[in-house]
C-alpha cells in the first residue's frame, strides 16, 4: 500500500509538470529578456573565429546576417564585411530566397552573381539550384550558416539549411550555425506534415509552428536522419545568450520584403494560407500578412477595403489594381495559435470551387485540412484533430532543445 500511494503521488506530479511545461510553450507570459539582453550567435566571435582560422569559408547569409555593434541593436554591419575585416578567408557566399541583400520577391528565381561590395561569388540557392552542387563548396573547408527565421515551416530558409547540411555532411565539411531567436517560438501548432506533400516550403514532419531556434532545428535534422540516406552532419552551434523561449524579440531587421514588423511575423502562420487561395494576404499593399481580402467577398461582412499595387516585394500582386474587401487584423492580440477562423469566414464567402489552389495543400502539409474545411468543420473541431500529432512532435522536439 505504501509503495502504491508514492507511486500516485509521483504520477500526480509528473502530470503536473507536463502541464506546467506545455502551459509554458503555449504561452508567452511576462517576458523576462528583451531584445537588448539578447546576444545572438554571430555577436559571439570568442566562439567562433577560432573555428575559421586557416581555413577557407562559404558563408550561407542575407540581409538579416549582421553583428549587432549596440545594445539594442540598432547599429550592425554585415556578417561577411565583418568576417573579412576580421581576416576570415571568406570565399563564397551562398544566398536563400529572396537573396543575400533581401530585395527579391517571394518565390522569384534568383541568379548566381557578384557581390558589388566585397567581389565575392554569389551562388543562389533559390535559383537553378536549390541544394548546392558539389563543385560548388571544392576547396571550402567549413560553411557558416547565419539567416533570421521566423518559426514557422513554409518559410524557405530551413528547407535551405536541409539542403546545405546535406551536401555539407556528403562531403564531410563542417556547418556551424550561428544561432538566432525564434520571434514565433513561445508556442507549437498546427497540422504534421504528410511525405505525400512534402516539398520546398514543407520537407520534414513537423506542425507548422515548431517552437524551437534555427540551430535547433539543425540539431533535429540531424537526430532525426533527415538528411538523405541517413546521412549526419559534422555540426556546431554557437547558442543564443540570455533567450527564453517565452522571449518577446522584435527583429531588428525584416527577414523577408514581405514581413515588415512584428504584426505581420505574428500573424504570418495563420495569414499564409490565403497564398493558396483567390484571396490576397496584403501582398502589395504596406499591411502585408496583416490584412486579407478580394474583390468577391462581401463588402457588408468584410468592410475594410485596399488596393494592391505594385511594390518593394511584389511586382505582380494579387488583385492589383482592384478594391478587395477583407477585414483589417493589425489591431489582432498577438496569437499563441494558428488561427483558422479567418481562411474559413473568406471560403464561406467566397466561390467554393475556385477559393483553393494546389499550393494550399503544400502550405498545409496535409490533404485533410481542405477537405475539413470543405466538409463544414469548424476551427476547433479542425484543431481537435491535429493534437495527436502534436503531442508526438512535444517529445520528438525535447530531444534537441538548449533553451528555457
Amino acid at each position: 500500500m505504501k509503495y502504491l500511494f508514492l507511486s500516485f503521488i509521483c504520477l500526480l506530479a509528473c502530470n503536473d509538470t507536463t502541464k506546467k511545461d506545455q502551459a509554458k510553450e503555449e504561452s508567452r507570459g511576462t517576458p523576462d529578456v528583451n531584445n537588448s539582453a539578447i546576444v545572438t550567435g554571430a555577436n559571439q566571435t570568442d566562439v567562433y573565429l577560432k573555428l575559421l582560422e586557416g581555413k577557407n569559408v562559404g558563408v550561407v547569409a542575407n540581409q538579416t546576417s549582421v553583428i549587432f555593434k549596440d545594445a539594442n541593436k540598432e547599429q550592425h554591419t554585415h556578417l561577411v564585411d565583418s568576417l573579412l575585416a576580421m581576416n576570415v578567408e571568406v570565399t563564397k557566399v551562398f544566398a536563400p530566397e529572396h537573396g543575400f541583400r533581401g530585395v527579391a520577391d517571394a518565390g522569384e528565381h534568383i541568379e548566381d552573381g557578384v557581390d558589388e561590395k566585397t567581389g565575392l561569388p554569389i551562388l543562389s540557392l533559390y535559383g537553378d539550384n536549390r541544394k548546392p552542387p558539389a563543385a560548388f563548396l571544392k576547396d571550402i573547408d567549413v560553411m557558416l550558416f547565419d539567416i533570421q527565421d521566423v518559426g514557422v515551416r513554409f518559410y524557405t530558409y530551413i528547407s535551405t539549411l536541409h539542403y546545405v547540411m546535406e551536401i555539407s555532411a556528403e562531403l564531410n565539411v563542417p556547418i556551424i550555425i550561428l544561432d538566432r531567436p525564434n520571434p514565433n517560438g513561445h508556442y507549437i501548432d498546427g497540422p504534421i506534415l504528410e511525405s505525400d506533400v512534402k516539398s520546398f516550403v514543407g520537407m520534414h514532419p513537423v506542425p507548422i509552428v515548431y517552437g524551437m531556434t534555427i540551430g535547433e532545428y539543425g540539431k533535429m535534422i540531424n537526430g532525426e536522419k533527415w538528411l538523405e540516406n541517413g546521412l549526419h552532419c559534422d555540426l556546431t552551434v554557437v547558442p543564443l545568450k540570455n533567450y527564453s523561449y517565452a522571449s518577446e524579440y522584435d527583429l531588428p531587421i525584416k527577414p523577408s520584403p514581405n514581413l515588415p514588423n512584428a504584426t505581420a511575423i505574428n500573424l504570418y502562420p495563420s495569414v499564409c494560407f490565403f497564398e493558396g487561395t483567390t484571396v490576397s494576404c496584403g501582398r502589395g499593399t504596406e499591411m502585408q500578412f496583416q490584412v486579407f481580402g478580394a474583390p468577391f467577398l462581401p463588402e457588408d461582412t468584410f468592410k475594410f477595403s485596399f488596393t494592391p499595387e505594385p511594390n518593394f516585394g511584389a511586382k505582380t500582386p494579387m488583385h492589383q489594381g482592384e478594391l478587395c474587401h477583407g477585414l483589417d487584423l493589425r489591431s489582432v492580440e498577438p496569437l499563441n495559435e494558428v488561427r483558422l477562423d479567418w481562411v474559413i469566414e473568406a471560403y464561406n464567402g467566397s466561390d467554393k470551387k475556385t477559393f483553393f489552389n494546389d499550393f494550399f495543400k503544400k502550405l498545409a502539409g496535409t490533404t485533410k485540412l481542405q477537405q475539413q474545411i470543405e466538409e463544414g468543420m469548424s476551427g476547433e473541431e479542425i484543431k481537435e484533430t491535429w493534437k495527436p500529432g502534436l503531442e508526438a512532435f512535444r517529445k520528438t522536439r525535447s530531444k534537441y532543445l538548449m533553451y528555457n
